[in-house]
């Protein structure tokens, strides 16, 4: 149905002497990288989807379908946790646990070693945060380290984590690239109950010895399949030789295939299982495809897109930092709000900007693949994918961004 291929990452079909202007050397403005650049980022080659059948990105959406799964817990009153625990969780919005959240938490309470094949946005970082806090609440002296692929992912981790927590007095430190590793150091000293962090960096910290990881009694590996799938496998199988063997462990991805097998082996004991996946894609996602009339007219074709009604907040996936930052400056050119995060911009204005997003100031986010994992940005319409991604597995994830806690979105794909 696809392959993948090596391309050059031009954007859009045009040329570097295009209307939307010659990049700059450097790429767009900004010098803080991704939490893979520098030393520690693996890799990669640029690839795409070669596309055959256009029809795999053209589905109909039924939303609100009821599947017959055994729930036990109906709301998260039932579980033993703190009454100021329940308490905050009721603040963020939250009644009825997910499948996930029911299926998972009361092992988790139980100090059980935990394998969770969910697709993304099933609420698995609620199922394994409520669990962690219920844990240092009851034992100021236990820690927790948390490791996820992206720095927005982790960002995100961290902010649930402080709203989980709120009068709690439990602290979390953020541990990412991009941002003061001198500051992140002195965050450590303090001994903060939670450590939140990206592969690149925490190495960087662990080979400098100022983390520790043998006196970490809970350990998440979160987006597992994302860590090998970007090269730190490696990485991941160093964090678990340095941990502690009496541990409760937690492991979370989409898929469990024979490069996850072996660190799954050697990082969970005796594990309870949990798995909500159900498809691929969410059935509450209406897709289709965009025919691209000439490489010229695509921005234009965007444009017609993005001034229809009901276009209300839209997420753009494109392949390349300086193919994003192109077509960003050319929206703004056109009138539109829209910001752009991307490996070239500094994380404070990707935190900034995604902030904004989330609160509906901007109308539309710009962004490469490093926002196509995990990220929980509410009541986003549409997704589009302006240029198709490395892999079908990375469609799947983009995607995932809309359509939302039973909510319908709509996803379309731009196809020659």
């Amino acid at each position: 149905m696809f392959q993948k291929f090596k391309t050059k990452g031009s954007f859009g079909g045009r040329s570097r002497n295009s209307r939307f202007g010659k990049p700059s050397r450097n790429g767009s403005t900004g010098n803080a990288g991704s939490s893979f650049r520098g030393r520690n980022r693996p890799q990669r080659r640029m690839k795409t989807l070669v596309v055959n059948d256009p029809g795999i990105f053209i589905k109909k959406a039924t939303p609100n379908q009821v599947f017959n799964e055994k729930v036990k817990n109906t709301s998260f009153n039932e579980f033993n946790i703190p009454q100021i625990l329940k308490q905050n969780i009721a603040q963020k919005g939250y009644t009825t646990p997910t499948p996930i959240q029911d299926q998972g938490i009361e092992p988790m309470l139980e100090g059980r070693d935990l394998i969770g094949i969910a697709n993304t946005g099933t609420g698995k970082t609620a199922a394994f945060l409520i669990p962690i806090i219920n844990k240092i609440f009851q034992d100021k002296s236990q820690k927790a380290l948390i490791v996820a692929p992206t720095r927005e992912l982790a960002a995100q981790i961290n902010e649930e984590f402080k709203s989980f927590t709120k009068n709690m007095n439990l602290y979390s430190t953020l541990i990412i690239g991009g941002a003061n590793m001198r500051r992140q150091t002195a965050e450590i000293g303090r001994n903060p109950h939670v450590v939140i962090g990206t592969p690149g960096r925490l190495k960087d910290l662990i080979q400098r010895r100022s983390l520790y990881l043998g006196n970490y009694s809970t350990i998440v590996l979160d987006e597992v399949d994302l860590m090998v799938d970007i090269g730190f496998i490696n990485d991941v199988k160093y964090f678990i030789s340095l941990l502690p063997k009496v541990r409760q462990s937690l492991f979370f991805s989409a898929t469990v295939n024979s490069k996850v097998g072996p660190i799954l082996e050697s990082f969970v004991t005796n594990p309870v299982t949990v798995s909500v996946k159900r498809q691929d894609t969410a059935e509450n996602i209406e897709q289709n495809i965009v025919k691209i009339i000439s490489n010229e007219k695509k921005v234009d074709q965007l444009h017609e897109l993005l001034v229809k009604e009901g276009f209300d907040k839209v997420l753009i996936f494109g392949r390349t930092k300086h193919g994003i930052e192109r077509l960003h400056r050319e929206l703004i050119a056109r009138g539109f709000k829209a910001g752009a995060i991307h490996g070239n911009k500094s994380q404070g204005y990707r935190q900034r900007v995604l902030k904004e997003f989330k609160e509906s100031q901007i109308k539309i986010l710009l962004a490469t693949d490093v926002a196509s994992r995990g990220l929980d940005i509410p009541n986003v319409s549409h997704v589009i994918n302006y240029e198709l991604p490395e892999s079908y597995a990375d469609y799947i994830h983009r995607i995932g961004r809309t359509g939302r806690a039973n909510k319908t979105g709509t996803a379309l794909t731009f196809i020659p």
